[in-house]
């Protein structure tokens, strides 16, 4: 079984991939080339710190011979001299200390520049990335939504772009830190005693095999712990949203023994990985530990002879106990170059996905817009030839209304999509005021459209934000006339704050009679050429579907409507309905035309749905006639 992308896990470095990324940071590439040499300037400090520490001992507290004397207390030596002489060891002492503690200061300010500036950097990149994320979602065709969970599509501009800033800020910065660290305890150490320096590096094959040990198996607990935890994440989307059916069959238990399962093969995964770090951090130590000691036995016995100073052999110690400390962060930051690699893999996959829907390079415009509309022997499939409309031809002219009927999966509400190029079509031809749709700028033609889907969708944020959706050009008088004229600016001012009311999420705090209201005082405030009407009365009881469609009724006046019907409160007043069954057409007529068929799809259908409806009608609560009998599957 082929893992989801999500928890595939790549090469800890890919060339291609950081070639990429180091793009991104070409913006800032002034803050990065100044907080290079602070790395740089950061780590010479510190070990500048630890050659004071032997100058201090060597110079003032055990002064050997000074033939005996290392080089950088030859050159501190130097250097006093020259300013007038060795001061007195208390003197000596004081400086040599205030000296330190200046050098940590120094280091402090640096460490803070540096921080600033690779930090700041990593979020103008996160900035930069998910503005880049985020447009190229929104010119996405609904094809690649059609393929993708949202879920995934969240992680790209959420997780995996925090990973890559942690790459920015903390993996290559580290690496660099740490090499620039590793040389400079080198050099320095070879400096002071090439052959204890010898000595003191013979632990490092057996560092090498702890760290290789660890990052093998630190690798493959990692991968298992996001695999475990994208089935925690799925399980958890499914169910909290499925809960009204978790709970209507009781299935409560049986889910929970399911969610305990996964939950449990995650706890172990993890006490695993805690297993691999729990051994690693000692034994890195214990190694360490060993590295010191041999450079206390070796190095004890030349200061004993003569051979090396205190202040060297101390010097040793000190630098042996940070020169392990740079190759145990760089086991630790393996799994953040891996997973930050991984992630720029699946966020250039976005990035690079075709824009298979464009607006072409000279754009055509109609002279005037009417709102005609023409299908012309248009053949459309989403995948393959598996076709869902089949030699479809109709034409609507401007100001018609024309509703279209059929079973589910018969193609209704793909015309639709097709109209506003969601998807473009394989064969034929779909024109709008005798332009083909191909042709238009995109922007410019889905302003010909105002579209009402039986579950209209609302933002969070006020009232008149939902109907503006950010246009400029809608002042609130606009607005408010748009929700007087389909009534429902009486509902909208009964509200706490009026037209600034907050709306909860997906218009949580609003019934499916308001939201409906709602979308058609956009779609009026937007003053569309063509309303579409994707079943809009369809979730709605008998009451508020009168008002529903008192105002739709007033929103066709002068425009064009291709309505989806379900309820025959809409279909029987269109100019024209379209019978649609297995992606073709098969019956075209007005509602009395279509009735008078004797053996037609839509007499019968409507015979059907009449029957049904009228006990219902005898039986309302409110004592008055139900309306029209419903079509069905529409």
């Amino acid at each position: 079984m082929s893992q989801p992308d999500d928890e595939i896990l790549g090469k800890a470095y890919d060339h291609r991939l950081a070639k990429r990324l180091f793009a991104y940071l070409k913006p800032y590439w002034g803050r990065v080339a100044l907080a290079i040499p602070l790395i740089a300037l950061t780590a010479g400090f510190e070990l500048l710190a630890l050659n004071l520490t032997m100058a201090a001992v060597d110079l003032f507290l055990m002064p050997p011979a000074t033939e005996r004397l290392g080089f950088f207390s030859r050159l501190t030596a130097s250097v006093f001299e020259a300013l007038g002489g060795r001061p007195s060891p208390v003197d000596g002492v004081s400086v040599i200390g205030g000296l330190y503690l200046g050098l940590m200061l120094v280091v402090f300010g640096l460490t803070y520049w540096q921080t600033m500036l690779l930090n700041g950097t990593g979020q103008f990149v996160m900035y930069d990335l998910r503005r880049e994320l985020f447009a190229k979602f929104q010119r996405l065709p609904l094809s690649y939504y059609d393929r993708t969970p949202i879920g995934r599509m969240t992680t790209r501009l959420t997780s995996d772009v925090d990973a890559l800033n942690e790459l920015f800020t903390s993996g290559f910065v580290t690496l660099f830190s740490d090499v620039v660290v590793l040389v400079g305890i080198l050099l320095f150490l070879f400096l002071v005693n090439w052959k204890l320096a010898l000595v003191s590096l013979f632990v490092v094959p057996l560092l090498a095999a702890v760290t290789a040990w660890f990052r093998v198996n630190a690798t493959r607990t990692y991968r298992e712990v996001r695999t475990r935890l994208a089935r925690i994440n799925a399980f958890l989307q499914e169910h909290l949203s499925g809960m009204a059916t978790v709970q209507l069959f009781n299935r409560e238990q049986r889910e929970f023994q399911a969610f305990d399962a996964i939950n449990d093969a995650h706890r172990r995964i993890n006490i695993e990985t805690i297993f691999y770090y729990a051994v690693f951090y000692p034994a890195i130590g214990f190694v360490s530990n060993v590295g010191v000691a041999l450079v206390i036995w070796y190095g004890g016995g030349q200061a004993l002879t003569g051979a090396l100073s205190l202040g060297a052999l101390i010097f040793f110690i000190q630098a042996m106990q940070r020169f392990y400390e740079p190759i145990q962060d760089i086991s630790e930051k393996y799994n953040i170059l891996q997973a930050a690699m991984a992630a720029a893999e699946r966020v250039f996959k976005v990035l690079d996905e075709p824009l298979v829907i464009t607006s072409p390079p000279t754009p055509k415009q109609p002279s005037v817009k009417r709102g005609e509309i023409e299908f012309r022997n248009v053949w459309f499939a989403y995948k393959g030839e598996h076709w869902v409309l089949r030699d479809v031809s109709f034409r609507v002219a401007p100001g018609q209304t024309v509703a279209l009927v059929g079973a589910t999966g018969a193609g209704k509400t793909s015309i639709t999509s097709l109209l506003m190029r969601f998807y473009d079509v394989q064969r034929g031809q779909i024109l709008i005021d005798g332009v083909d749709v191909r042709d238009f700028d995109l922007a410019e033609l889905r302003r010909y459209f105002g579209v009402v889907l039986q579950d209209p969708t609302l933002f969070a944020g006020t009232i008149a934000d939902n109907l503006r959706l950010g246009a400029t050009d809608i002042d609130d008088a606009r607005l408010m006339a748009a929700a007087r004229e389909v009534q429902a600016d009486a509902f909208i001012r009964r509200l706490p704050g009026g037209y600034q009311a907050e709306v909860k999420e997906r218009g949580a705090t609003l019934s499916v009679g308001q939201k409906q209201l709602l979308a058609l005082a956009r779609a009026l405030a937007f003053s569309p050429r063509i309303l579409i009407l994707d079943e809009a009365t369809a979730s709605i009881d008998s009451e508020t579907e009168g008002l529903i469609q008192s105002a739709i009724e007033r929103v066709l006046v002068g425009r064009t409507c291709v309505v989806i019907a379900h309820r025959l409160s809409t279909v029987r007043k269109a100019d024209c309905i379209i019978v649609m069954h297995r992606g073709e057409i098969r019956e075209m007529g007005t509602h009395a035309e279509l009735v008078a068929r004797p053996d037609g799809i839509y007499r019968r259908l409507y015979a059907l749905q009449y029957q049904e409806a009228r006990p219902a009608a005898r039986t309302t609560a409110t004592g008055l006639p139900a309306t029209a009998p419903l079509m069905p599957g529409a």
